[in-house]
């Protein structure tokens, strides 16, 4: 069944306004005991809450294979959890929260109990209820966690968060889709993708359709590259299971920087409805050249084979560098350099326009760097680096840079990325969610290293990787080299 279509279908919320009151919920998270869930999801629901943006009526069930004790157990355990992570919390808030937590154990062969337990927290609820369904489970076991929600009724009323990798490969990630598309309908999966949620990344559309700066100069008679460039100073920290199975390039680059890549460079959506910006983005992902593997460079950390979990002659790549081309009329022939890494020198999220220079022949020596560059922190952080007159009685160039910061003119906090996309599942806005279309031509895209493999160099930790992937991009990386 190709991305897109629909079997089978659950009836689908319409609550899309985004200032409506939030008609009651019951949210099931899946993996509720585990890393993601204490870092972000149950911090996300707190931050939500103390803001007023919750329903007024909710109710959260954890669920998974095994149980963690009593419901008053799993309530203290998601308490100890907030109190670590929140700096400064209401305690009121987080009473009100913890109070309204439960767990059920179900598994894909048996979700009646769970089935029960949603019905019965929604009882008095009224009858316009809705169900928000997060699955955060391994690859492997996705589709038939799927088939029992279809099987038990639970996805009737509910949208489904659904974590990357969406799929392993084309193949797999097709017969995702199919499984899906068995049981609910495309306007109720919200494939998650935590980077879109950065108000940083969301901010470059403001930054190039709200400025007449920069929009004419965001093509290829102005821009000579892009870099988007993501390297990590950690390791796996407990993941090595979940990175033998996948890789850098099914974990980070056919999601995280793809993504990126699509925000960057797609084409004015003449609006910000969901369906305009995804229909440019998909646009921009179908003019995405496959990547070439002859242009891809596969690195491993040294020392990765001596971790928990991890084969001994294991060939997994825990760095990716390629190049990519967009085969468009605004950006034909302009590299875009892809890279992410664990261990690696240090941790960012950092995109760089490198702008092409001039040919007049009136400024004489080194031009320096001309670049615009965006850094993915959770306050928006953007730079351009420019070329003036070096002060004294010559006309010599130095560098110079121009610092753009929000910071002083608006003191509003911005949304975390967890509790933005947690919001915008519960009003049904899926504009920085991820749609079949997208994911499957981004396996398309993907195919062909999987296929041909690179050799997989290694590298020393707290390096910037391989030397052929600091040779990769003309002018070296702006990071790190």
């Amino acid at each position: 069944m190709p991305p897109g279509t629909s079997g089978h279908r659950a009836e689908v919320p319409d609550d899309t306004t985004p200032d409506a009151q939030l008609p009651p919920h019951v949210l099931v998270l899946f993996g509720a005991t585990g890393d993601l869930a204490k870092r972000k999801l149950f911090p996300g629901l707190y931050a939500l809450a103390a803001a007023g943006r919750l329903p007024e009526q909710y109710a959260v069930i954890g669920s998974g294979r095994h149980s963690p004790g009593t419901d008053d157990e799993f309530r203290q355990q998601v308490r100890d959890g907030l109190t670590d992570s929140v700096e400064e919390y209401d305690e009121q808030v987080l009473d009100d929260l913890v109070a309204r937590v439960s767990f059920q154990t179900s598994n894909a062969d048996d979700g009646a109990d769970l089935a029960a337990a949603v019905t019965k927290a929604e009882d008095g609820m009224g009858d316009d209820v809705r169900r928000l369904v997060y699955l955060s489970v391994p690859p492997s076991a996705m589709e038939d966690m799927v088939a029992m929600l279809g099987r038990e009724g639970i996805v009737e009323r509910a949208r489904l968060v659904v974590e990357k990798p969406f799929g392993l490969d084309l193949e797999s990630s097709r017969s995702l889709d199919a499984a899906l598309k068995d049981v609910v309908d495309e306007e109720q999966v919200f494939r998650i993708d935590h980077f879109l949620g950065k108000e940083a990344v969301q901010n470059i559309l403001a930054l190039r359709f709200a400025n007449g700066l920069f929009e004419p100069a965001w093509d290829r008679r102005s821009v000579a590259s892009v870099q988007i460039d993501v390297p990590e100073d950690l390791g796996l920290e407990g993941r090595a299971a979940f990175y033998e199975s996948t890789g850098a390039l099914r974990d980070m680059v056919s999601t995280h920087l793809s993504q990126l890549l699509g925000f960057v460079a797609l084409e004015d959506p003449g609006s910000l409805d969901e369906r305009a910006v995804r229909d440019a983005k998909a646009a921009l992902f179908a003019d995405l050249r496959p990547f070439d593997p002859d242009r891809v460079v596969f690195g491993q950390y040294d020392g990765y084979r001596d971790e928990d979990d991890v084969e001994d002659e294991s060939d997994v790549e825990t760095f990716v560098a390629l190049e990519a081309f967009v085969d468009n009329d605004r950006w034909q022939d302009v590299p875009f350099y892809l890279r992410t890494g664990k261990a690696l020198a240090e941790g960012r999220r950092t995109i760089t326009l490198r702008f092409r220079t001039p040919e007049s022949p009136l400024l004489a020596g080194d031009p320096g760097r001309n670049e615009l560059v965006l850094e993915l922190t959770d306050d928006a952080v953007i730079s351009i680096d420019v070329r003036a007159k070096k002060p004294g009685p010559d006309m010599r160039l130095t560098e110079a840079t121009f610092h753009l910061d929000l910071g002083d003119e608006d003191p509003a906090e911005p949304l975390e990325a967890y509790e933005r996309l947690l919001l915008d599942v519960l009003r049904g806005d899926q504009t920085f969610f991820t749609r079949a279309d997208e994911v499957d031509r981004l396996w398309q895209v993907c195919q062909p290293v999987l296929d041909a493999r690179p050799a997989v160099h290694p590298y020393e930790q707290g390096s910037w990787g391989p030397q052929a992937a600091l040779d990769l991009p003309a002018g070296g990386w702006r990071l790190g080299g």
